[in-house]
């Protein structure tokens, strides 16, 4: 069986963290956060791992290679001139997908899900293919995926809200989230249309379900560690929690320079950060290369270089920033 990771996202709700950088190779307690996909596909006896590329594709190339350290075989997929979305990714490589199932998963993600039981679910289901869920117990905005009582996915609904629970004779229950890893057979190509952008969930399982085809659901253990980084918040959350689990709460990448003086608290700071006399900082992202003058305190920002950062090229999506010395500052909250 082969994988591929889909990490030719924008990441524009990452910005200015994704300046430079496709979303998948953003750092994440020093490591590439791709590389934690690749640590769990091998886990599973994954070796041939298909990456697709669009945005700073040679930040994921640079940083993985041919995948030799991480013990498994790389293949890119560099998307040009065009992004293609989740199934146009897939129809881009279809003739590498083609032999036999595969499984296709969100680069942005770290997750212990069980892989194994989710294929069983899919064999047992003998479906078309079966997409990994979770309870939404926090009611996050996920979009919510109903199903039938026979373990098909139903509708791809919108957010939840706290009407979403489902009451049943054991009481309420969280609604399901998709978490972004799929299992299919090579027949889905027969729904996927051919070099043009297209999307999984609002175009090709729809057309499939509609046809009789079985687009199964494997509910997770509600236990299972999965965890998305896509926004900034919830990169700085989910850092210190792992964080956390290891008595820390600061994570510094090579080269960074730290004044005795400077007190650093709940904060992640990428390579060569300087941090001058007096310095506060507190849950605060600091990016490559940047340097924190000398009495300044700062909290819940992202602060990065104002040379790498055109503040007026910011993307739709993203928090407003501003221009502080030699800085992009972007507060969140």
């Amino acid at each position: 069986m082969k994988a591929m990771i889909l990490a030719a996202g924008f990441g524009t709700r990452l910005w200015p963290l994704t300046i430079g950088r496709t979303k998948p190779a953003i750092p994440f307690l020093n490591r590439p956060l791709i590389a934690f996909t690749i640590d769990y596909l091998r886990r599973y006896g994954f070796e041939d791992v298909i990456i697709n590329l669009h945005h700073e594709p040679d930040s994921v190339r640079e940083q993985i290679g041919d995948g030799s350290r991480f013990g498994v075989r790389i293949h890119y997929s560099v998307e040009e001139p065009e992004i293609l979305g989740t199934s146009g990714a897939l129809d881009n490589v279809r003739d590498q997908l083609s032999g036999d199932t595969f499984v296709v998963i969100n680069g942005k993600i770290i997750t212990d899900i069980d892989l194994a039981a989710a294929l069983e679910t899919h064999r047992r289901k003998q479906a078309l293919a079966t997409l990994a869920l979770l309870p939404n117990h926090k009611l996050e905005r996920f979009s919510e995926v109903k199903i039938t009582e026979d373990g098909r996915i139903a509708e791809f609904a919108g957010f939840p809200n706290p009407q979403s629970a489902i009451r049943n004779q054991n009481g309420p229950q969280s609604p399901l989230m998709f978490t972004g890893i799929h299992l299919m057979e090579p027949e889905i190509f027969e729904y996927i249309p051919r070099g043009v952008f297209s999307d999984s969930v609002r175009d090709v399982y729809p057309k499939a379900m509609a046809d009789g085809k079985v687009v199964a659901a494997h509910i997770a253990s509600a236990e299972s560690l999965w965890r998305e980084l896509s926004t900034i918040p919830r990169y700085l959350e989910i850092s210190l929690e792992f964080l956390a689990r290891e008595g820390r709460d600061v994570v510094m990448d090579e080269g960074c320079e730290i004044d005795s003086s400077a007190v650093i608290r709940r904060s992640v700071l990428w390579n060569r950060v300087r941090v001058e006399a007096g310095v506060g900082l507190t849950e605060c992202i600091v990016g490559d290369d940047v340097t924190i003058p000398a009495g300044t305190e700062f909290h819940r920002m992202v602060i990065f270089r104002a040379d790498a950062a055109d503040a007026s090229e910011r993307p739709e999506k993203a928090l407003p920033g501003s221009i502080i010395g030699e800085n992009l500052v972007v507060p969140f909250g």
